[in-house]
């Protein structure tokens, strides 16, 4: 059962921090209007999380390489909660943008060490069951912030929505430095596990681009879905919020799925080539029904929605089987940065193609970006390595994938 107490400690700790990283946005009309900042203004700091995640999760991940996770997820925990205690009290758009810059770097320790934890408590018959519950850290972080974030905002102004992050951090970090425990570390490597650098092979880089790619599809239902609804087929913004809460529910039930699914075939790469091709068939529904709008449309955005982020998981277990104890931490900061890079360019770049063609070829790029990525997966046909019951138990160490998987 420790094993299964890890696995929470891990996915609440992502939870938090996926909280004041992307809570910022229901924190805009407070920022506009008792701020009086622009709307340019506003993007600038909702960004600002996301810029420190990005630089500092390679760094997060070779700490947590070295001298473990439990310290690298407290220190980063921590100082987030006292960075964003001290948010609260500045004023300016620079001095804020400065600390939730740093914040959002000081968060990315957990991006980096918390997948780490959770792989290294877990055998490879359980890993991606384990995985796909931890990547629903981030819509449930989502939503926590969705349902309190507005209030407090209305309530409190910036500073109590900031305090309440800060409160957050602090007592997951305290739970994590009293109950979390890393995962044994072996003195030599087990048998089967990748030695030397990971990268020096083609999979993990076809995991990372695969993933990149994917992450189109997901960014592109997840920023326009909405706007689809109330612009293409008339619903309202209140309604179609509701109806994209359900989709948030199907997404986080899909990485769990997806997981229980690689767990039990005995590979992850096969079921995410899969997947992808469903993601490219789906989102190619979708851009029918901006073609042909009508009642099935709506159905084809929310399961748009939910499909688009079952692969999450999948590429995050398949980064630390191939990487290997030794270089996990790593590999999964480059795979953060990867997809967090690709989940701030897709808007934008989608946004401006939608904006001059119409939803239909937004969502059709979308979808042949999926069926690439399906391409790209390497090609891993074996089985991963099923470590005993016992073993998964205990704690063993990552990297057991197929010789298929981390030569493809």
């Amino acid at each position: 059962m420790r094993r299964w107490g890890m696995l929470a400690l891990g996915t609440a700790a992502q939870t938090v921090a996926c909280v004041f990283v992307y809570g910022l946005p229901y924190l805009s009309d407070e920022l506009r209007s008792g701020s009086g900042l622009t709307l340019g203004q506003v993007g600038l700091l909702v960004a600002c999380p996301t810029a420190g995640l990005v630089l500092a999760l390679v760094a997060w991940g070779a700490l947590a390489d070295r001298i473990g996770e439990r310290v690298v997820i407290v220190a980063g925990l921590a100082s987030a909660a006292a960075l964003l205690a001290a948010g609260s009290t500045v004023d300016g758009l620079v001095p804020l943008g400065a600390v939730l810059t740093l914040a959002g770097a000081a968060g990315a320790s957990v991006h980096a060490a918390s997948g780490r934890l959770v792989v290294g408590w877990f055998s490879a018959e359980e890993r991606g069951l384990a995985m796909g519950i931890r990547q629903t850290a981030t819509p449930l972080g989502m939503g926590i912030a969705a349902l309190v974030v507005p209030a407090l905002a209305a309530r409190g102004g910036v500073t109590g929505s900031l305090l309440f992050s800060a409160a957050l951090c602090a007592v997951v970090a305290v739970l994590v430095g009293t109950l979390a425990a890393d995962p044994p570390r072996p003195e030599r490597a087990a048998a089967g596990e990748p030695s030397g650098n990971p990268y020096r092979q083609a999979a993990l880089w076809r995991v990372h681009a695969s993933s990149a790619l994917l992450c189109v599809p997901q960014f592109t239902a997840g920023a326009f879905g909405m706007v689809f609804l109330v612009e293409v087929r008339g619903w309202s913004a209140v309604n179609a919020g509701q109806l994209l809460a359900v989709a948030q529910v199907l997404g986080a039930a899909s990485r769990i799925v997806a997981g229980r699914w690689s767990d039990r075939v005995g590979s992850r790469m096969r079921p995410m080539r899969t997947l992808s091709l469903c993601i490219a068939a789906v989102m190619g529904l979708t851009a029918l029904g901006a073609v042909w709008p009508s009642a099935p449309t709506d159905a084809a955005v929310v399961l748009a929605c939910g499909i688009t982020a079952s692969t999450n998981g999948l590429a995050f277990t398949a980064t630390a089987e191939l990487a290997g104890r030794a270089w996990a931490g790593r590999a999964m900061g480059v795979q953060n940065t990867g997809q967090n890079l690709a989940a701030s360019l897709t808007p934008p770049l989608l946004g401006a193609l939608i904006g001059a063609t119409g939803y239909a070829w937004g969502f059709a790029l979308a979808g042949l970006l999926a069926a690439a990525a399906s391409a790209v997966v390497p090609a891993g046909p074996g089985r991963t390595r099923q470590p005993s019951r016992v073993k998964a138990r205990s704690g063993t160490p990552v990297g057991q994938a197929t010789t298929a998987e981390q030569r493809a």
